[in-house]
């Protein structure tokens, strides 16, 4: 409000009036009065003595804000004082003095009114890069957003522009822009929240730039308005269609925008084709890793998983200590931590095995006899029920289970010169010998699988016994005479050192591990198992499938270089390079599930034996 048209709205009778009849806007108090309330001095006249009568101190208060327009200053304002003494001039002048005290209510009141002027914020000016008018602004040839925008515009313009990034909430305090043109300049990058706090936007061009992405939710709070028209035109940018924009071609897939043709400049199988087209299912931006979890102190051999009494656990075997070590998930403290344990000597295997309600452990050992134990739920520990023949076990290096027609069995393969590979089947109170195989053979390593002979057959049990003098060699079973019978061998894989089978899309695989020379993945074909692809060994003893949810790896250890993660390649039908890992002497790799976690133990012969998790990352995110 002008100082001018303040006054001429002023009441006359104000002037006449008591100070306390002034506008509400003002108050005016006497000397004594204004030094005790604001405790300050109070600029005087030269005229100003001991006795003063009438003398007036005003100032104004803003209303808006309650605040003193004089309190940043320790001087205030002293209007005008006038000394009406009872004198005898004054006498003579009977009410003279009225006509002075209103010029001092008036002269006060004006003074204050200067001041208000005064203070008054200016309005943000034009910056110097843009031409404005009431509504719009156009801006060119600047190096940054200006700050200094109107905030009144409704319409702001940038075009031909220096700089190449626009950074968060470069447009806030613009509540009432509606259209945000970004056209020909050369903006390589866009903030998450550049457009932050626009919310009467409603239409948004970012047309020829050298945009190759735009960052997820940079929309969020613009396209909840109704009949929203964002994207009228994102044409003439340079988009690589990768998952980064995934995003964008589902924000396509739902929003009430309405959008312009825009084209993909890559990758090279999506160059020149419609962004509108693409549907997420074009981008594949799910990817998995083995991240290091937890160490355990100590080395290992084998690894194995089972459930028991609703619970998951792990058991490990320690050869140097002679230890089966039992681990629980602690659902606390996010780890595995110790469970029990089973005391021995020189511990290859532990392997345990659920029939019923009821666990055995079978304890595998190179000295001392091997021996199954059972778990006592009431006295809770391990104990010892059986002994293993060992006459026909004497150097045992793994252990398989199964089931065939409701019968439990294990089968132990012995490496020793004199020893038998050895099947033991449950009878109800314990196991017996069942059927031995490949005496005198040194086996290495026994799988169990199940394959067809032909496909109008019903796959049939098999095992596979890798040796160090022979190939090897594959056992199918007979249902009328329930024993294995020795059926043909893996041509040309000399020096196996185990065998290990996987499915995939109902075919079945396997993969054979060879110390030095290649390792190799092999598909059953009907009648026998075929090449499909070979891995370099560099001192390996282990060749693990395992499938975790739908994703298919196979992991080659190596004693002398770092253990090799192969990731299963639907479309090629092989295996193809996806992580290194460093484990020192790996022996075993075991898949264990936990409360929806899944992770990958790999046991050590030489050092710790390591935990990872497996870790999936959406690159769209």
């Amino acid at each position: 409000m002008q100082v001018g048209s303040f006054l001429q709205q002023l009441d006359p009778s104000h002037l006449t009036a008591p100070h306390r009849s002034l506008p509400r806007a003002v108050r005016c108090w006497s000397e004594e009065q204004l030094t005790n309330q604001l405790q300050v001095p109070v600029l005087k006249s030269r005229d100003t003595e001991a006795k003063k009568k009438g003398g007036l101190l005003c100032d104004l208060v803003l209303e808006q804000d309650n605040h003193h327009l004089n309190s940043r200053s320790p001087v205030h304002v002293w209007g005008y004082f006038f000394d009406c003494m009872e004198s005898e001039r004054s006498q003579r002048m009977g009410n003279a003095c009225m006509p002075l005290k209103r010029i001092a209510y008036f002269l006060c009141l004006l003074s204050a009114l200067l001041l208000t002027e005064g203070k008054k914020p200016a309005k943000p000016k034009c910056p110097a890069v843009c031409t404005c008018t009431k509504d719009n602004a156009l801006c060119e040839n600047a190096r940054s957003i200006p700050r200094t925008v109107p905030p009144d515009v409704i319409s702001l313009l940038f075009t031909s522009n220096s700089f190449d990034v626009i950074s968060d909430d470069a447009f806030i305090g613009l509540p009432h822009l509606e259209y945000l043109f970004i056209e020909n300049n050369n903006i390589k990058s866009i903030s998450r929240h550049t457009f932050r706090g626009l919310k009467s936007l409603i239409h948004l061009s970012l047309a020829n730039n050298n945009l190759q992405t735009l960052p997820k939710d940079i929309f969020k709070g613009l396209d909840s308005l109704t009949n929203v028209l964002f994207f009228r035109d994102l044409r003439g940018n340079s988009f690589n269609c990768d998952c980064k924009l995934k995003w964008l071609v589902e924000w396509l897939g739902h929003t009430n925008a309405t959008v312009e043709d825009i084209y993909c400049e890559g990758p090279p199988e999506y160059k020149k084709r419609k962004i509108n087209s693409l549907s997420p299912k074009d981008f594949d931006c799910i990817i998995t890793e083995f991240a290091k979890s937890q160490d355990l102190p100590y080395q290992s051999l084998s690894i194995d998983v089972f459930s028991y009494m609703n619970d998951e656990y792990v058991v490990i075997a320690q050869p140097f200590t002679g230890k089966c070590i039992f681990l629980e998930w602690d659902h606390v403290e996010k780890t595995f931590r110790n469970y029990d344990n089973i005391t021995g000597t020189s511990t290859v295997v532990c392997k345990p095995i659920v029939i019923e309600t009821q666990l055995y452990v079978i304890v595998a050992q190179l000295f001392g006899g091997s021996h199954i134990y059972k778990r006592d739920s009431f006295a809770n520990k391990f104990i010892k029920i059986q002994d293993i023949e060992i006459l026909k076990i004497r150097k045992p290096n793994d252990i398989e289970t199964f089931k065939i027609e409701n019968n439990w069995y294990f089968v132990v393969a012995d490496s020793s010169k004199a020893g038998f590979t050895t099947i033991y089947k449950w009878n109800g109170n314990g196991f017996y010998s069942h059927q031995s195989l490949h005496a005198w053979y040194r086996d290495t390593d026994v799988e169990y699988l199940e394959i067809a002979r032909t496909p109008q057959i019903l796959r049939t049990p098999h095992l596979i016994l890798s040796s160090s003098s022979q190939r090897p060699v594959i056992y199918q079973w007979n249902k009328a005479t329930q024993l294995f019978i020795n059926q043909t061998d893996i041509p040309n894989m000399e020096d196996v050192y185990a065998v290990k089978h996987f499915s995939v899309k109902g075919d079945v695989y396997i993969c054979l591990t060879r110390f030095i020379g290649d390792s190799k993945v092999m598909k059953w074909g009907g009648s026998s198992f075929q090449d499909i692809q070979r891995m370099p060994s560099r001192g390996s003893m282990v060749f693990q499938p395992l499938q975790i949810n739908n994703y298919q790896y196979a992991i080659l250890g190596s004693d002398y270089s770092f253990t090799q993660v192969y990731n299963w390649d639907a479309e090629k039908a092989k295996f193809v390079k996806f992580q290194e890992i460093n484990v020192q002497a790996p022996r075993s790799f075991t898949h264990v599930s936990i409360n929806k976690r899944n992770f990958l133990f790999a046991s050590s012969f030489k050092g710790n034996t390591q935990i990872y998790k497996h870790v999936i990352v959406d690159l769209s995110a």
